[in-house]
């Protein structure tokens, strides 16, 4: 990855863990409640991580085969689960969004114990 690309990535990465603190701080009264709840049920009541990564997908132009194969290209050290079987531009976007989601959790929960 060329280092233009890394820094874009980092950047992405940074904004997205931190709306999704903020909107976890909010919808669990409290910045202990949301990295408990995180935790707990990435996909749980209050804390939805797939919505969130499919909106920030969105949100950034990132929700096609180029946009999967950024993400996936920055994470390429990362081990993710099998997705689902399907077309290629399914399965890209499968394993970019599981990896990136994967990783957010991760970015979150440092944030939020900094909060702490």
């Amino acid at each position: 990855m060329e280092a233009y690309q890394r820094q874009q990535f980092d950047f992405l990465l940074l904004t997205a863990a931190e709306r999704f603190a903020e909107r976890l701080v909010q919808r669990n009264e409290g910045t202990a409640n949301a990295l408990a709840r995180l935790r707990a049920d990435p996909q749980g009541e209050g804390v939805w991580l797939d919505d969130f990564v499919q909106a920030i997908f969105q949100d950034f132009l990132l929700d096609n085969p180029a946009g999967a194969c950024f993400i996936l290209q920055a994470l390429a050290r990362r081990t993710i689960p099998p997705p689902a079987t399907g077309k290629i531009e399914t399965m890209l976007g499968s394993m970019a969004r599981c990896a990136f989601a994967d990783l957010l959790a991760a970015k979150t929960e440092e944030m939020l114990e900094m909060q702490m």
